[in-house]
């Protein structure tokens, strides 16, 4: 019998303070009853740059091809996958429709590499909603600029 994929829930969120400005990125896997909780920040980024890297950093924690439902409360990371931009994108050498350049190009391309290495489905949740573990994701990144900024005030 082939070994099935690990089926592998990735919750995500990312925060930014100003924008650009001070961003924290977070996540939650989960797998069986195991739960892992992660949180990372940037100095000078913006809001979508946090809600890609969320992504990333959840996805390169896995030691394993798997099945993964990621719920993000980012409708940019979402729909590049759901409406299929990031494909078009690709296709057009990180072009949009209208010619111009993708934005966080060097984000996307990692993103869309682990989206090979594992089967990923994207799902838009609501943000600062009633799901606690988006609001999880949200506290965590939010603990992070926190981490960030005290960080700088002792430089």
């Amino acid at each position: 019998m082939e070994n099935a994929k690990k089926r592998v829930i990735l919750y995500t969120d990312g925060a930014c303070s100003g924008n650009p400005g001070l961003g924290g990125f977070a996540g939650v896997l989960l797998y069986g009853e195991h739960k892992l909780e992660y949180n990372g920040y940037e100095k000078e980024t913006t809001n979508n740059r946090m809600e890609i890297l969320a992504v990333i950093e959840g996805l390169k924690r896995l030691k394993y091809a798997c099945t993964v439902d990621v719920y993000s409360d980012s409708a940019y990371t979402v729909n590049a996958f759901l409406n299929g931009w990031i494909y078009g994108w690709k296709k057009k050498g990180w072009k949009k429709a209208d010619g111009k350049a993708v934005l966080n190009v060097d984000l996307w391309e990692e993103l869309y590499a682990l989206t090979k290495l594992h089967e990923v489905s994207f799902h838009k949740v609501a943000g600062h909603a009633d799901n606690p573990l988006n609001n999880r994701c949200d506290e965590l990144a939010r603990k992070a600029i926190e981490e960030l900024r005290n960080k700088i005030s002792r430089e």
